[in-house]
């Protein structure tokens, strides 16, 4: 029998390779992406569940900022239960981004289905496994195989459906300097997991710490959810994320000694963000920042602030992975869940 681990470890620590196959698939289909931009559309809805969920949210503010157009994201199983709610009436016609690691999970499969029953509008799929339903059922499907995974989490896959989602957004807003920037980032995230490694080994295995709060705002909202959720799965910790001035509005109320707080800090409102943080640390909470410089996890990139989302999840990832391994569980096999979610009905 493996290591408690082995492959969730191996996963966050290539992923860097996967990054890179998901810009050029995006590259390869950026013709069939710029027949089918948001302004063509009276919105797109981004879609999956679970971390896609999570992913959508953040590609749905990334392409927003970028491509313009009303973007946002939404679990699939609201637009099964809740149709009138996402698709208004005469609104016309919708863009729908759907993404799912598997390419087999029932309530996006249904939500595609229903969409297209429906005549809604175009399809485009982001998925890690070319040889399932849903890997043929967009207008443009964009599979990233680089991604796949053996483990239950997602961490790998998770990462390069985000970087070809910020691709495909850098396309839609005609973007090629962002485009090149994201080509840049896999040996950014090779030498920050080099780098930084010990930091997040020690954060992960320091078991009195009892609670983390993970903060992120604007297209980091997601993300912040994202590692969140992976602390959550891998190490049965008491988890949540909120934007940065909305902990304010109550949550920072649980802030104690044993409490960390986890920035996903912005440059364009650092300021902003960073005073979080202070205030946290003076109600006696530890902090851990990432950035691209004065952090401690400083990314030290060099890339614009909208090709550098991706760089937030590895060190993150790995924290997790580590505590889960010092409360004696197995990252590949967290309780209570599959690596799929495949259902007889919705």
């Amino acid at each position: 029998m493996s290591a408690p681990g082995v492959n969730t470890y191996a996963e966050i620590t290539t992923q860097p390779d996967a990054w890179a196959q998901a810009v050029q698939v995006v590259r390869q289909n950026a013709a069939s992406l710029r027949q089918r931009t948001p302004s063509d559309y009276s919105q797109v809805v981004f879609t999956g569940c679970g971390s896609t969920y999570y992913l959508s949210l953040a590609a749905a503010t990334l392409t927003q900022m970028l491509a313009g157009g009303v973007c946002r994201g939404l679990p699939a199983s609201e637009l099964l239960l809740y149709p009138d709610g996402v698709f208004p009436r005469g609104q016309g016609r919708t863009l729908l981004v759907a993404v799912s690691r598997s390419g087999t999970t029932t309530e996006t499969l249904r939500a595609i289905e229903a969409f297209r029953a429906a005549g809604r509008g175009d399809v485009i799929v982001i998925s890690n496994y070319p040889d399932t339903p849903m890997a043929t059922m967009g207008d443009v499907n964009l599979i990233v195989p680089a991604g796949r995974e053996e483990s239950v989490a997602q961490t790998r896959s998770f990462a390069s459906m985000y970087v070809a989602a910020a691709a495909t957004a850098a396309v839609w807003g005609g973007d090629d300097a962002l485009l090149g920037a994201l080509d840049a980032l896999p040996p950014v995230g090779e030498r920050l997991l080099r780098e930084y490694a010990p930091l997040v080994q020690r954060r992960g295995e320091d078991l009195g710490i009892n609670q983390i709060f993970f903060l992120g705002s604007g297209p980091r909202y997601g993300l912040a959810c994202e590692v969140a959720l992976k602390m959550k799965e891998m190490s049965l910790t008491v988890v949540e994320p909120f934007h940065f001035l909305e902990f304010r509005h109550g949550p920072m109320s649980m802030v104690t000694p044993q409490t960390l707080v986890v920035a996903l800090l912005s440059d364009a409102q650092r300021a902003a963000e960073a005073a979080v943080v202070t205030q946290m640390a003076e109600l006696g909470g530890q902090t851990l920042t990432l950035a691209e410089s004065q952090a401690d996890i400083a990314f030290a990139s060099g890339l614009p602030e909208l090709a550098r989302g991706v760089l937030y999840l590895p060190l993150l990832q790995l924290m997790a992975y580590h505590r889960s391994v010092a409360k004696g569980l197995d990252p590949d096999r967290p309780h209570n869940l599959s690596k799929v979610i495949e259902l007889d009905a919705v």
